[in-house]
């Protein structure tokens, strides 16, 4: 890997690394002093989902604003989504323009752009929606809420195919791929969550 590239990842690394600490540590000071019902409704909540240790981890922090709320904990983990998506799209916008990437890997991570714009702007759509719930429009409003999250999962999804084979290898393609693969996850954990509201409200 051509130094440039290498101080590159160095970067990424010292950054990612100082990211996830403040965020566990957070997450450890935000639970140590929440009601244990509001906590203990997310982590049952959760288990539920594809991914219940990311979904606990992810709102646990958020449990003073969710309380027991099943329509407060979709919306949040939505707007975590939202979140997620739009920082790993801006990584990899300057992936993109750093140096020592060949074109194939250009080219595989500006599809993989488009594909995550898209699907932050139907996170922005189905969070949109979710403020226009009302007792007459419940079942109509939902179905598009769940149409919007289903599609940003979709294009996540595809993002990450686009990275299977040889077009992308080494530390570039572990950290792009691990940063999709989290939205993605986060995305199916939040439409659950959806899911689930929209059975309790029925």
């Amino acid at each position: 890997m051509e130094p440039t590239s290498s101080k590159f990842f160095l970067v990424f690394f010292l950054v990612e690394t100082l990211i996830s600490s403040s965020c566990i540590y957070s997450a450890s000071a935000a639970r140590n002093s929440l009601p244990k019902t509001n906590t203990e409704f997310i982590r049952t909540s959760c288990s539920a989902t594809s991914y219940p240790k990311l979904c606990f981890s992810s709102l646990s922090i958020h449990a003073s604003t969710i309380q027991t709320s099943p329509e407060l904990l979709a919306g949040t983990a939505l707007n975590v989504t939202l979140s997620s998506a739009k920082s790993t799209s801006f990584m990899m916008v300057k992936l993109s323009q750093s140096h020592g990437i060949n074109p194939r890997e250009v080219a595989a991570m500006k599809d993989c752009i488009e594909e995550l714009s898209d699907s932050v702007d139907q996170l922005r759509n189905a969070i949109g929606e979710m403020s226009q719930l009302r007792r007459s429009n419940f079942d109509l409003v939902m179905n598009d809420i769940q149409t919007w999250v289903s599609a940003a999962l979709t294009d996540e999804n595809t993002c990450t195919d686009g990275f299977a084979g040889k077009t992308m290898n080494g530390e570039l393609k572990i950290a792009v791929k691990g940063r999709i693969v989290n939205v993605a996850q986060l995305t199916s954990n939040a439409l659950a969550l959806i899911n689930k509201y929209a059975i309790l409200h029925g």
